[in-house]
């Protein structure tokens, strides 16, 4: 709320950088909150009625003003953006938070964001970060292999660290196409929270829902954490982080989440976290430092 207050008749990139930080925040308590489902009743089509009905009823308003179909937004980027940050990404990065551990998702999720953001940034629309900030994502790219490597010896479910990547490239995706929607971030939410909640409605037609089976403070638990937090804030935060910084160096930010991910997990959730996962996250949070920029001669 402190990036969309700033955002009021203001351009400066201090705005940005306060809804990056915002959406951080919130990311890791959200990968928590969603680590903490695994041993409850609640299946991840359940949290993904309430991450996306409780901003699809919020912001009502909004997407009945521009109607579930926009004029002048190409359909593809309307399907890309739902996907990518919606019910598709939900899905998958839940089903991954699931069967890994909370320090590896900080990583695997955290880190592949910006780098995949880079990727389509440089392949596909010709951006050209600077040297400092490529230094940056090879520092994620070795934060994790760390990971990975620990994990060839360990038990870790491998799902999780094939999907959370997955995961990582859906938002990539969304990422740049929300910036090239002409969206601003109240609309790209409304639409993204409203064909989300459908999707997932028509899940729990199909599939069945747990919902009413589960205990009032554990719903509650997520009301907060997935619907007010994660489906409403941090996607605002993060529309507003994109318009103001560019999809790239948003993007970046998200590698912090590692490290409050793995002190979250081991104070919250009673996580064992050792050197390895210690080395992955300090090393993916010194690239995503580099990465943004803000040790580069020039800033864009």
């Amino acid at each position: 709320m402190v990036a969309l207050t700033l955002d009021r008749g203001s351009d400066s990139p201090v705005s940005g950088y306060a809804g990056a930080f915002v959406t951080v925040l919130i990311w890791a308590g959200w990968i928590l909150a969603t680590r903490h489902t695994a041993a409850t009743s609640l299946g991840t089509i359940d949290l993904g009625l309430i991450r996306y009905g409780i901003p699809a009823l919020v912001l009502a308003p909004v997407w009945l003003k521009t109607g579930l179909t926009p004029k002048g937004l190409p359909p593809i980027l309307l399907v890309l953006m739902v996907a990518g940050s919606g019910a598709v990404f939900f899905q998958v990065a839940a089903f991954a938070i699931h069967a890994t551990p909370a320090a590896s998702v900080g990583v695997l999720l955290g880190g592949s964001m910006p780098l995949a953001t880079a990727i389509i940034g440089v392949t596909l629309f010709r951006e050209r970060p600077d040297r400092m900030r490529i230094l940056g994502f090879a520092a994620i790219i070795i934060g994790m292999a760390i990971l990975l490597i620990r994990s060839l010896g360990a038990s870790d479910n491998w799902s999780g660290c094939l999907l959370l990547p997955a995961a990582a490239a859906l938002w990539a995706t969304y990422t740049h196409a929300f910036r090239r929607s002409g969206l601003s971030p109240l609309q790209g939410g409304g639409l993204i929270a409203v064909w989300s909640f459908l999707i997932h409605l028509a899940l729990a037609l199909v599939f069945g829902s747990t919902l009413a089976t589960v205990p009032a403070q554990e719903i509650g638990l997520q009301v907060i954490s997935q619907g007010v937090l994660s489906g409403l804030i941090a996607t605002l935060a993060y529309g507003l982080a994109v318009r103001r910084l560019g999809g790239t160096q948003a993007a970046a930010f998200t590698a912090l989440t590692p490290v409050l991910a793995m002190i979250g997990g081991g104070l919250l959730l009673q996580e064992a976290f050792g050197p390895s996962e210690i080395a992955a996250a300090v090393v993916t949070a010194t690239g995503v430092a580099l990465s943004t920029g803000i040790l580069s001669a020039r800033h864009s």
